[in-house]
């Protein structure tokens, strides 16, 4: 089963021992796989990973892990070091790697990082830049298909195609236009931190700290929000059970501020569910009584900005205006080398920034220093903005 492709491309369907084996042996010796993945996650804690699409130069194949008992042959392919893996807004993806191994598929290319270094929006969707790069507009119906339905339709299948399909043309032109600019060792840093376990891993203890408005509370009530939180965690991972199935946010935070001592008073509780107060309200009172006695758990160590005056903001301003100047100079998108919240706390003297290390300090961060410390100007010359140094002025 295949659906149709650009001219000069093959496309496969791989759902058996014998198709998985013969896709293995034709990945074999090529020097990098574009890659994507098809998961849903609405009903489960862990994503359930759906389709594996993959493509190489005139190849392009939707793996099926619904169908096929073990991957492994293709894993063993996907974590040879020796091969990059070509994925575009990756995080999601490799997620789902980390899951099946514990570890990453790398060395990694990230086509969203990349693009902003050749002076292309950040963030960009894959959509917009097949758009931009390849003059080529896609289909995006099927964004919120049932990727659990078998069988996939020729129309579903080409739509999952098409995201490696173009991927395994963007990345060459990507990787030749960075060369040239000198730009490819720029990104070294950014795709070793997307090999990094520790963005994948979800640890209870800190299940709270993703709860919207948990900086607000009190230290009692943020005990409470604590063990809650990590209590959530734990049972949705044990169940594989999305977290706000158990208990959504806004009622952990209700019962943190509100410190419920009966069963009664949880049902008082605004949306408490009925299945939740029956199967977990006695353990939930008693999560309650017990933190609601301790000190809450320090939260990791951050830096506390002051809000900035007046002088201040105006100051960022300058250094963006200055940013914008260095980032047209060199083709390159301003917000990817700094945001203005790192500007202000450059202003504020905190110099433990991105933009102060590797390539954006060679390229901009080192001249924004100069321009807090005097040794630049700004002026207005024939309607134009000018950065110079004093001596220039």
């Amino acid at each position: 089963m295949a659906a149709a492709a650009p001219e000069g491309i093959e496309t496969r369907y791989v759902d058996t021992p014998d198709a998985l084996r013969q896709l293995c042996q034709s990945l074999q010796g090529q020097p990098w796989i574009a890659l994507d993945t098809e998961f849903l996650r609405e009903k489960t804690y862990y994503p359930r990973l759906c389709l594996i699409q993959l493509a190489v130069p005139g190849l392009a194949a939707c793996v099926d892990p619904l169908a096929l008992e073990s991957l492994e042959p293709l894993l063993e392919r996907l974590y040879d070091r020796s091969v990059t893996k070509v994925l575009h807004a990756s995080s999601q993806d490799l997620e789902i790697f980390h899951g099946l191994r514990g570890v990453l598929p790398g060395p990694l290319f990230d086509t969203q990082l990349a693009a902003p270094l050749l002076g292309l929006q950040e963030q960009l969707g894959y959509g917009g830049l097949v758009r931009e790069l390849l003059g080529v507009s896609l289909d995006k119906g099927h964004a919120r298909t049932d990727w659990t339905a078998r069988p996939l339709s020729p129309r579903q299948i080409r739509y999952a195609l098409d995201d490696v399909i173009y991927l395994a043309e963007l990345y060459p032109r990507l990787l030749e236009r960075l060369q040239a600019r000198g730009r490819l060792a720029w990104l070294a840093a950014d795709f070793e931190r997307l090999e990094d376990p520790a963005r994948y891993r979800t640890g209870a203890g800190d299940a709270w700290l993703r709860i919207r408005g948990h900086e607000r509370l009190k230290p009692r009530a943020l005990g409470v929000l604590q063990a809650l939180a990590a209590w959530r965690e734990d049972l949705a991972r044990s169940q594989d059970r999305p977290r706000n199935w158990i208990l959504r946010d806004d009622i952990l935070m209700d019962l943190a501020r509100l410190q419920p001592d009966s069963r009664e008073a949880l049902q008082r509780i605004r949306n408490f569910p009925e299945k939740t107060l029956h199967r977990h309200g006695d353990e939930v009172l008693s999560l309650i009584a017990e933190a609601s006695s301790r000190p809450p758990a320090a939260a990791p160590a951050t830096v506390r900005r002051e809000r900035p005056n007046a002088r201040q903001e105006a100051l960022a301003d300058a250094l963006h205006a200055q940013l914008r100047l260095i980032a047209d100079r060199h083709a390159v998108n301003p917000a990817v080398v700094a945001s203005r919240k790192h500007l202000l706390a450059l202003v504020q003297g905190e110099r433990d920034l991105p933009v102060l290390e590797g390539w954006r300090r060679e390229v901009a961060g080192a001249e924004l220093l100069a321009m807090l410390e005097g040794d630049r100007t700004l002026s207005v010359q024939d309607g134009q903005l000018q950065v110079a140094t004093p001596e220039q002025s």
